[in-house]
């Protein structure tokens, strides 16, 4: 039946597993003008929900809301050879991910300034398959630009508190990244913290060779907490928003709980790469798994679930982090040389589920985990479910079906990436944006601002 006080629904959805706020349940999900306008009940051998276009799913497929990946290094313009926005929001589609939110590092020049901001947005124009936001840096001296890139829509800032692997985005001090929450706080802002120590690094043995223990010693556990400790205080004393990006050290977990329980604004991410993966498990010599901070011992991995499960933590984004062939191998396998970053935008959710299904977690826990929650941290309330109002963004995700990872398939720049012939459970098989399929030969994706 037509909706009788307005116009027919462009699209309906009809699947016997919809997910839901509540939980999976047979629905019709109608979509006009790329929002969610009507949710109705399976109706098997009864009348339905009519649109122009109707979509029925499998029986072995699922609809879920679209991915958010609040932590993609696009690093497009000056490093474009690295990844860039054509290739790095085809391969998010093709995972499910139809919202990412583009770090302000790697690219050149690093996004430090409105004008910086405004050349990144030119060059993403009319390249994105997925809608695409944009954090701002907090570097030295460029405090004067921070309520101006605010004004400017960008979803937040990020800072490190050692040096980032790039010349033009500089660390600052834990000083003036108190200086810079002082002045995120006033604009309702969220500061993204790269929290390891300098000087506890410093006085840690030097990474080199192949020997991946040598790496995994070089970026100690204590490093990560020293930092998070200081990222808690100034969060405590100036009462902004802050977050700990990839958190990588379990023993973080108590003064974490801590700091909520207290009332500090904290909220936390991890990675697929540090739930996934263990060092006792990294060959010697194989950089595609050098990351920083590092992937740590099975231990912390269990620790850090329990973290998720707990709430601790309260979401999980990729930290896709790609280079050349030249860099991520340089060295020829010495963990000291190889440039450090994992490219797994394309099969985060495959990666995801295939641990909690191990694990006993619910898909329904995972897809929050990817979409709700870094949807809420950035504010985009209308991202992350499936719900009247929102946007019509969707995964058909089969989660009984498994493949073999194979790097050269994958939609990224380069072909690499450690889980290269790992099988995974869980095969995106459809994507769609504001109700549309997305299609490979085009961008059709959005360039959002906070606030809009």
């Amino acid at each position: 039946m037509l909706d009788a006080l307005a116009r027919p629904y462009d699209l309906v959805v009809r699947a016997e597993w919809v997910l839901l706020e509540g939980g999976f349940t047979a629905a019709e999900v109608a979509v006009r003008d790329g929002r969610i306008v009507r949710i109705a009940p399976r109706n098997r051998g009864g009348e339905h929900l009519q649109a122009e276009r109707v979509v029925e799913l499998a029986d072995d497929e699922v609809l879920l809301p679209g991915l958010v990946d609040t932590h993609v290094h696009v690093n497009e313009p000056g490093r474009t050879e690295w990844e860039g926005f054509d290739s790095a929001t085809r391969a998010a589609a093709h995972g499910g991910v139809t919202t990412i939110v583009d770090m302000p590092l790697n690219s050149v020049p690093a996004t430090v300034s409105v004008a910086a901001l405004e050349e990144k947005r030119r060059v993403a124009a009319d390249q994105v398959r997925v809608d695409v936001g944009f954090w701002g840096g907090v570097v030295p001296g460029n405090l004067d630009e921070l309520r101006p890139m605010v004004d400017a829509g960008v979803f937040g800032f990020k800072c490190f508190l050692l040096h980032s692997g790039v010349d033009e985005f500089p660390e600052v001090t834990p000083d003036e990244m108190e200086a810079a929450m002082r002045v995120i706080a006033e604009a309702d802002s969220l500061l993204i913290v790269h929290a390891e120590d300098g000087h506890v690094i410093d006085a840690a043995p030097h990474a080199h060779g192949p020997e991946y223990a040598g790496f995994l010693a070089s970026r100690p556990r204590a490093a990560e907490d020293a930092a998070i400790a200081e990222v808690i205080e100034r969060a405590r004393r100036t009462g902004a928003r802050a977050h700990i990006v990839h958190l990588s050290s379990a023993d973080s977990l108590p003064q974490i709980a801590a700091a909520k329980a207290d009332g500090v604004r904290l909220t936390v991410e991890t990675c697929p790469h540090y739930l996934t993966l263990r060092a006792e498990d990294v060959p010697n010599g194989a950089t595609a798994f050098k990351c920083c901070p590092p992937i740590r011992e099975d231990d912390n991995r269990d620790a850090l679930w329990q973290g998720l499960e707990d709430g601790l933590i309260d979401l999980v984004v990729s930290d896709h982090s790609p280079s050349t062939p030249e860099m991520k191998y340089a060295g020829d396998g010495d963990f000291g040389q190889a440039w450090g970053g994992i490219a797994s935008l394309q099969i985060g959710l495959p990666l995801m589920w295939t641990e909690a299904h191990r694990r006993g977690i619910p898909l329904e826990r995972v897809v929050h985990w990817m979409s709700a929650a870094p949807a809420d941290l950035v504010g985009l309330r209308d991202k992350g479910r499936i719900r009247v109002g929102g946007a019509a963004d969707f995964v058909v995700f089969a989660p009984e079906e498994t493949f073999t990872v194979d790097a050269a398939a994958l939609a990224h720049r380069h072909p690499i990436t450690p889980y290269d012939g790992r099988e995974l459970e869980g095969v995106v098989r459809r994507t769609l944006l504001s109700g549309a399929p997305i299609d490979d030969a085009r961008g059709q994706g959005r360039l959002l601002r906070r606030g809009s």
